[in-house]
């Protein structure tokens, strides 16, 4: 039953079979492994702040970015950023994100539909009344012309109202049979449903469209993406919108996405994070790849375990050693997924005294047990599950350290042997 557990957390049987789309030579969908997603709060227009804003998200793992496309100045900054980042030597896939106007920034400015690897457009608010179809044709046209995939995604906080009104209308003449808010996930759901019939009516191939149905609260999020993986067979872009800021915007994004995801449901992820005040944007791209990783879907980055502390633990040695690995690792996995094919594997621990500390280094590559209240003063370390030294003296950290740092280029390096499992 172990292995089976062990089996089950590292392939995700669940998943659900989409079809896969290419956007700009990232595949989401199909058999691809789900993509992190994220935007940038820059307005596009300034070039030069995009350029660096879209750098650091791709630095810190976004694997798509979405920028706003507004207006003429932003639409016409479009290819200029690809061209800049290019010459960076990054290729991330840029996402246009239209509203209201669109589909006349896209006509207007062909080299901006040409530089974009995918267009997001919103039904609900893509045209009104008898110019809704036209402009939204208009797209899918520009689409098809520039062979772009294209997002259809829905928010309810910009609903298609004609469309809620009509589905209101009929509960109610058929009595009520359902709540306002049953109703409401339901227009979210057509929504999203009706216009990708019509995108493929007009001509784009399926395989060239992805789906989003976005709310701000949890238990509706669950819903309406339940019953919209039923219904559809096309990528699904997970993510709760307006999640909100710090902890509170985490748990609730975690808390839908983890049992969406775990249902199978769900093909690239978007962790919505409002950030502090000129706070750093990538936290939300961190925020992904943290809920895939634990979930046991991808491999970002080396996984540094450490006890939270107790009575046993005043000392506060472990927590500052814990905390200088992990963000040692986050500064260089740039530049380690180079230079260290399957670093991203590591396992590190940091314990604070030996109730659990030995055993749980044990179980990771490298491990190291520090010393609680009370304690010897020594630290026996661990590779591979075997004891290879016990550090003393006041430069512990910096010695164990320097061990991970060495373990790494042995293990990881060019021509590095991976070392034996433990017996």
């Amino acid at each position: 039953m172990a292995s089976d557990n062990l089996h089950y957390y590292a392939h995700p049987f669940a998943r659900r079979t989409s079809v896969g789309v290419n956007v700009g030579g990232v595949i989401v969908g199909g058999d691809a492994p789900v993509v992190v997603q994220s935007m940038t709060n820059t307005d596009t227009a300034d070039i030069d702040g995009t350029v660096a804003q879209v750098a650091a998200l791709h630095h810190a793992g976004s694997e798509l970015v979405r920028i706003t496309v507004d207006r003429d100045e932003s639409a016409a900054a479009v290819p200029k950023i690809r061209e800049r980042l290019e010459r960076l030597g990054l290729n991330v896939p840029l996402i246009g994100d239209f509203h209201y106007i669109g589909h006349k920034l896209l006509s207007d400015h062909p080299a901006c539909a040409e530089a974009l690897a995918k267009y997001r457009i919103n039904p609900g608010n893509v045209g009104f009344k008898d110019k809704k179809d036209k402009q939204f044709a208009e797209i899918i046209e520009m689409a098809i012309r520039y062979d772009k995939p294209v997002r259809i995604g829905v928010n309810w906080g910009s609903l298609d109202q004609e469309l809620l009104t009509t589905l209101m209308d009929r509960n109610q003449a058929a009595g009520a049979p359902m709540t306002a808010q049953e109703v409401m996930r339901e227009a979210i759901i057509q929504s999203a449903l009706i216009s990708a019939d019509l995108a493929e009516e007009i001509g784009l191939p399926r395989d060239k469209i992805i789906l989003s149905a976005k709310v701000s609260q949890v238990q509706d999020l669950i819903a309406v993406y339940a019953e919209l993986a039923k219904r559809c067979d096309h990528a699904l872009h997970l993510g709760l919108t307006e999640a909100g800021m710090g902890t509170k915007g985490i748990v609730a994004s975690s808390a839908a996405m983890g049992i969406l995801l775990q249902q199978g449901i769900g093909d690239t992820i978007r962790i919505s994070l409002t950030p502090e005040p000129n706070g750093d944007r990538t936290r939300e791209v961190q925020v992904s790849q943290e809920l895939l990783q634990v979930m046991g879907f991808r491999q970002f980055i080396p996984i540094v375990a450490a006890c939270p502390g107790c009575g046993r633990t005043t000392s506060t040695v472990f927590q500052e050693l814990a905390q200088t690995i992990q963000n040692d690792i986050r500064t260089n996995m740039p530049i380690w997924r180079e230079k260290y094919p399957g670093v991203e594997g590591l396992s590190v621990a940091v314990m604070g005294c030996i109730v659990n500390g030995p055993g749980e280094s044990k179980h990771a590559d490298i491990g190291i047990s520090l010393p609680g209240t009370g304690e010897t003063p020594s630290a026996p370390v661990f590779v591979d599950g075997k004891k290879v030294a016990t550090l003393r003296g006041p430069a512990i950290a910096e010695d164990f350290q320097k061990m991970v740092a060495e373990y790494i280029e042995n293990r990881y390096g060019l021509g590095a042997k991976k070392p034996e499992a433990a017996e």
